[in-house]
């Protein structure tokens, strides 16, 4: 990736919803920023509530041309009318996965911080890999994805790469010119103001 070019914004949802407010609050920051692609990441294994979630949020996203991807509810992608999936446990099955959800889905997996299993994922179809936590704090075993192997990537291979895990202003700065997405999520959710707490974000990109 060119070091001129920006990377694009992918929002990851708080583990707990409020469909109450949390739609709206959605709203309000797609219309304030450029978002490529939006991960249902909810802690909960209740489809029930997972599809009401996806419902709310898909009526959200496609309203403004955004992707809207689930994390590791296969099944749920062509019910509920997502874009894609993302995954976070095994990759075993990426290959058979991409059959199943044909060429137009996309699918995403969470390599952690190594290399080779980045590789792996691209090879069986995935249209982008995501390492993290790039902050050193953000996991209790304080492994990180290190700026080498974004760096390696961008240089190396083709298939997009995400950046996630305890960004900062500085990390955003260091990272801004060897990945080509930012994942961002806690981040902001927490703030009063996820707009500005975004703006604030990524002010080293200008």
């Amino acid at each position: 990736m060119a070091e001129t070019e920006r990377p694009q914004l992918y929002l990851i949802t708080p583990p707990v919803l409020d469909l109450e407010i949390f739609p709206d609050h959605l709203a309000k920051l797609l219309d304030s920023a450029e978002i490529a692609c939006i991960r249902l990441a909810l802690s909960s294994r209740d489809e029930d509530l997972i599809a009401r979630s996806a419902d709310a949020l898909r009526e959200v996203a496609h309203a403004r041309d955004v992707a809207l991807v689930v994390e590791n509810h296969v099944l749920l992608v062509d019910r509920l009318g997502l874009d894609g999936v993302h995954l976070t446990g095994s990759r075993n099955n990426l290959r058979k996965l991409r059959t199943e959800l044909g060429t137009d889905a996309i699918i995403g997996a969470y390599c952690g911080t190594t290399r080779h299993d980045g590789l792996n994922a691209a090879e069986a179809g995935a249209d982008y890999v995501a390492f993290g936590p790039i902050n050193a704090g953000t996991l209790g075993d304080g492994s990180t994805a290190e700026f080498d192997l974004f760096q390696w990537w961008s240089e190396m291979i083709e298939v997009p790469v995400v950046a996630e895990g305890g960004l900062t202003p500085e990390l955003v700065a260091q990272f801004g010119p060897v990945t080509d997405f930012f994942g961002i999520g806690a981040e902001i959710w927490s703030a009063d103001d996820p707009s500005a707490a975004l703006k604030t974000l990524l002010a080293p990109l200008g």
